[in-house]
């Protein structure tokens, strides 16, 4: 039996996946943008956007605009190779069923 790839565990979470998933299709993306995508609260998008930073995958840039604080992430380089690595694992994970 082939031994089983490896799911990447910062990545597998259903928020994280879509949240770079989202990510990969556009250049950057607001914090409001993401949430009303994704339906999270606040709390926890912030709560998983930080892993996901924390682990290299995103990047954020914090400024204001008309005195409104803006949050806007994008995804790094790292962050898309991670997020191909992951694809290519699960397609090999799921094999003949796809």
């Amino acid at each position: 039996m082939p031994e089983l790839p490896e799911l990447n565990p910062v990545i597998h979470g259903k928020l994280r996946l879509a949240l770079l998933s989202l990510l990969a299709g556009v250049e950057e993306a607001e914090f409001t943008w993401l949430r009303a995508k994704t339906g999270s609260t606040d709390g926890n998008l912030g709560a998983q956007l930080m892993k996901l930073e924390e682990s290299g995958y995103v990047a954020v840039e914090k400024k204001f605009v008309q005195r409104k604080p803006q949050t806007i992430y994008r995804m790094t380089d790292t962050g898309r190779e991670a997020l191909q690595e992951y694809v290519s694992a699960l397609k090999q994970l799921l094999g003949a069923a796809i």
